[in-house]
């Protein structure tokens, strides 16, 4: 089923693959969650995390602490852990962690337009953006009137200039269209990302065509259920939607006749896999989705650790550590605002 990757691998990759592999051993624990859900304020939160690998980055913090520095300084190590794998990488390495990024740069571009649109602050706006997802001209963003400005001016220099084909437009930028080039930007990425995966074959191509086909499906139902109301066609939607992935493509035009969120359920349990995810949810409530797809993702994410000389490790180790300070972000701001009875409600537990 696979070539020689065991042969060879470890030329290039083993030292990395050994690097994320301990990273992956330092990720919180169902323990570490249970206590950390029995911290008082946030004090205690660093307290704990102090015997954790993000202790040396929360140690010169002084009280009181605020939400957004915890994420803040955990946010820092997962962009240490990613720089330093990625000096060390060779091709074709580099590329794929070069391609772990853009899906930040992409939300990056989106808050800027956004923001600006709203007559934000560009400092402020700099500040939330994610530290993974800057390039050099980022902040030039905010002079830009309409798509074909936002290419010329700014991003064809940048790794998103060849998905921005797609959307190129002379439309003024406003929230509708600010969304639909968010998701356009996306499918061209996930596309993108997904070939380039089947051109390295063997057990990368194959773990994650999995993980990347199960984030297009996510995102299709998503792009449904937040399109139903709103004066986006079917036609419009279905441009959205990814070209792969287990729904793709009879699964996308029943998506996009969908009027309500009962109708998405309907097409999706008679997908096996989504399934259980749909069966937690009750008819009419679309609040637990999220939870319930992060779950399914981080059992999948967990499952590519199974497997040996192969790339997807470094994806899914990156994934894990965003869910990981997800998870902190929501304990945290539980705890500061004295609602503990509701922590449970949005942590999704790894190991």
């Amino acid at each position: 089923m696979y070539g020689f990757e065991a042969l060879t691998f470890n030329i290039h990759g083993g030292y990395l693959e050994a690097i994320v592999r301990g990273h992956r051993a330092g990720l919180l624990t169902t323990a570490d969650y249970n206590n950390l859900c029995q911290c008082e304020n946030l004090d205690d939160i660093k307290m704990h995390l102090s015997a954790t690998k993000y202790g040396s980055y929360l140690q010169n913090e002084p009280s009181p602490l605020h939400t957004t520095t915890i994420v803040e300084k955990c946010t820092l190590k997962l962009v240490d852990d990613y720089k330093h794998m990625l000096c060390q990488a060779t091709e074709p390495m580099s590329t794929f962690l070069e391609y772990i990024r853009y899906g930040h740069m992409i939300d990056n571009v989106v808050l800027i337009v956004t923001g600006t649109l709203h007559e934000r602050d560009v400092q402020e706006l700099l500040e939330k953006c994610h530290p993974l997802g800057m390039f050099d001209s980022i902040a030039t963003l905010a002079v830009a009137q309409n798509m074909r400005e936002l290419y010329r001016l700014v991003l064809v220099d940048t790794p998103l200039a060849p998905y921005f084909s797609e959307c190129l437009t002379s439309e003024d930028l406003d929230d509708m269209n600010i969304e639909i080039m968010r998701n356009t930007l996306y499918k061209a990425y996930l596309e993108d990302f997904y070939k380039f995966c089947q051109k390295l074959g063997g057990a990368t191509a194959e773990i994650m065509s999995d993980l990347l086909a199960f984030e297009a499906d996510r995102r299709a139902v998503n792009i449904t259920i937040n399109s139903i109301g709103t004066e986006l066609t079917r036609e419009d939607r279905k441009k959205l939607y990814s070209n792969f992935g287990l729904l793709y493509p009879y699964g996308h035009e029943e998506l996009a006749i969908c009027e309500d969120i009962d109708q998405v359920r309907g097409v999706m349990e008679k997908y096996p896999p989504y399934q259980a995810i749909f069966s937690k949810m009750s008819y009419g409530e679309s609040q637990m989705l999220d939870k319930a797809f992060y779950e399914e993702e981080v059992r999948r994410l967990c499952l590519a650790f199974e497997q040996q000389f192969h790339y997807a490790v470094f994806f899914a180790y990156m994934r894990l550590r965003e869910q990981e300070i997800r998870n902190l972000m929501w304990i945290s701001e539980c705890v500061a605002q004295n609602q503990k009875s509701r922590i449970h409600d949005s942590v999704v537990y790894m190991f």
